[in-house]
C-alpha cells in the first residue's frame, strides 16, 4: 500500500514540478511583468525606499490587522526557512551551480508575480466576524473572478490545509530535531535512545509553544516574526559574508560555474548533471519553493496589514523575494561553491552540504550556530504557514474551525520529531506545487485589475 502511495505521489509529483509547471509559472511572471513593464526592475529603488522606509517606522496597528513590517516579517517566516539552507544545496547537488542562475530567473520574474498576489490580496480582503482583516488567493478569487471560477478559491484552501501539516509542520519540526541531534552527536553528548526521548520532549514543548502563538491571535503572530526573523536572517547573512571574505579569490570563478553550467551543466560538473533542462528545473523549482511566488501563500500574511494602499503593499512582495532568493539563497550557494567543499554532483543533498561550508572555515563549533540557525528558520516557518492553514480552513468551514484546527496543527509537532517523514515531504510538496495551479490562473485572470492600479497609483502619486 505504501509502495502505491509512493509511486502515485512521485507520479504526480514529477508532472507538477516538471515542464508544465515550469513554462506556467515562469510564463506568468513573464506575462505581468511585461503588462507591468517590468515594474520590479523599472521601480526596483523605488520598492526598496518605500518598504525599508515603512519597516523602519515603528507603530501600532489597528485592531484584527499587523503592522506593514510584521506583515512582512510573518511573509518572511514562512518563506526564510530550511529551503534556503537545505533547498539550495539540494539545488546545487543535482543541478550544479547553474542551477542558481536558474533560481536568479524565477527570482526575478517572481518578484513581479509576488507583487501583483499580495497587492490583489489587499484589494479583495475582507473582515471575518472576529474584526480580522482575511484574504489571499480564495479571497481575490471570490471577491475578484465571477461565480464560474470560484471553485477554484476552494480547491486552493483544501491544498492549503493539506499542506501545511507536512510543509509547514512536521518536516519543519523534524529539520529541529535533527540538527539539535547532529550538533549533539557531534559532542558524544547523546545516544540513539537519549535522542528518541529527547525529541519526544522537544515535539511537546514545541507543541505547546506553537499552540500558544497561534491562540494568542494575529497579534501575537506579528509580535513574535518582527522580533524572531530580522534576528535569524541577520546572523546568517554575517557568518555567509564572513565565509564569502575568506574565500574571496574564488568569487569570480564561482560566478563564472553557475553562468556557464546553467546553459551547458557537464562542462562544470564533470558530466555528472549533463542535462540543462534538470538544471532549469532544479533552479527553478527550489527558488519558488524558498521564495513562494507563485504559491500566493505570502499575500495572506500581506492582506493582515493594516495599510489602505494595496499597491504600496504589494512592493513588499518584491522585497521579499530579494531578500530571500537573490540575498539569502545567493548567499547560500556562495558558502557551498567558495569554500571548495566536495559537491556529488548528481546525488541528492541537504543542509550538511551549507554546514560543510560554514565548518571549513569557521570549525566544529559552528554546528552549534547551524542548529541554532535552522531551529530558528523551522519555527519561524511553522507560525507562518500556521497563519495559512488557519486562514485556509476558515474560509472553508468559517472561523468557528480555527481554534480546533490550530490545536490539531499544534499537535502535529509531536509527530514531525518523533517520525521518519520523508513520504510526508514528498506528499507536502505535491500539494504544494497544486496549491500553484488555482492561484495562478486567478492572477493572470485579475492581471487588468494589477495594471490597472499600478497605473492609477502612480498618476495620484500616493506617498501617504
Amino acid at each position: 500500500m505504501l509502495a502505491m502511495i509512493e509511486s502515485i505521489n512521485s507520479a504526480v509529483n514529477n508532472f507538477i514540478w516538471g515542464v508544465p509547471a515550469m513554462i506556467c509559472i515562469i510564463g506568468v511572471g513573464l506575462y505581468l511583468s511585461i503588462r507591468t513593464n517590468f515594474l520590479q526592475i523599472r521601480k526596483f529603488p523605488y520598492a526598496m525606499k518605500i518598504t525599508l522606509g515603512r519597516m523602519l517606522k515603528k507603530r501600532e496597528a489597528s485592531d484584527g490587522a499587523l503592522t506593514p513590517f510584521q506583515a512582512v516579517c510573518t511573509a518572511l517566516a514562512a518563506t526564510v526557512g530550511t529551503g534556503n539552507v537545505a533547498g539550495v544545496a539540494g539545488a546545487i547537488a543535482i543541478g550544479g551551480p547553474g542551477a542558481i542562475f536558474w533560481m536568479w530567473i524565477s527570482a526575478l520574474l517572481g518578484m513581479c508575480t509576488k507583487f501583483s498576489e499580495v497587492t490583489l490580496a489587499v484589494h479583495f480582503r475582507e473582515r471575518n466576524k472576529d474584526g480580522d482583516y482575511v484574504g489571499g488567493p480564495m479571497y481575490y478569487i471570490k471577491n475578484g473572478l465571477k461565480k464560474h471560477w470560484h471553485w477554484l478559491a476552494y480547491l486552493f484552501s483544501a491544498f492549503g490545509v493539506l499542506t501545511v501539516f507536512g510543509t509547514g509542520n512536521a518536516t519543519q519540526v523534524n529539520t529541529i530535531t535533527t540538527a539539535i541531534d547532529s550538533a549533539l552527536y557531534n559532542y558524544n553528548l547523546i545516544s540513539e535512545d537519549g535522542a528518541a526521548t529527547l525529541n519526544l520532549i522537544i515535539g511537546i514543548v514545541l507543541a505547546g509553544l506553537i499552540a500558544l502563538i497561534l491562540l494568542g491571535g494575529i497579534k501575537r503572530i506579528g509580535q513574535v516574526t518582527e522580533k524572531l526573523v530580522p534576528f535569524m536572517a541577520i546572523m546568517y547573512i554575517l557568518l555567509a559574508l564572513g565565509v564569502i571574505v575568506v574565500h574571496v579569490g574564488a568569487v569570480p570563478a564561482v560566478f563564472s560555474a553557475i553562468i556557464r553550467g546553467a546553459f551547458d551543466p557537464a562542462a562544470v560538473t564533470g558530466g555528472a548533471v549533463g542535462s540543462f533542462f534538470m538544471s532549469m528545473k532544479k533552479g527553478v523549482s527550489r527558488g519558488i519553493f524558498s521564495n513562494e511566488a507563485g504559491l500566493g501563500t505570502g499575500s495572506i500574511a500581506h492582506a493582515c496589514a493594516d495599510t489602505r494602499k494595496p499597491v504600496k503593499q504589494g512592493f513588499f512582495g518584491i522585497f521579499e523575494v530579494f531578500v530571500d532568493t537573490i540575498v539569502i539563497c545567493t548567499l547560500t550557494a556562495l558558502v557551498i561553491l567558495c569554500s571548495g567543499v566536495p559537491v556529488g554532483y548528481g546525488a541528492a543533498a541537504g543542509a550538511e552540504l551549507t554546514i560543510s561550508g560554514f565548518t571549513s572555515v569557521y570549525g566544529g563549533w559552528v554546528s552549534i550556530f547551524t542548529a541554532v540557525a535552522m531551529c530558528c528558520f523551522a519555527f519561524s516557518t511553522i507560525i507562518g504557514w500556521g497563519l495559512y492553514g488557519t486562514r485556509c480552513i476558515e474560509f472553508l468551514f468559517g472561523s468557528k474551525a480555527n481554534k480546533p484546527f490550530m490545536l490539531v496543527y499544534s499537535l502535529v509537532a509531536i509527530v514531525g520529531a518523533t517520525m521518519n517523514l520523508e513520504l510526508m515531504w514528498s506528499i507536502a510538496e505535491t500539494f504544494n506545487g497544486l496549491m500553484v495551479i488555482p492561484n495562478l490562473i486567478a492572477v493572470f485572470l485579475l492581471s487588468g485589475v494589477v495594471v490597472k492600479m499600478v497605473k492609477d497609483y502612480f498618476a495620484g502619486k500616493e506617498d501617504a
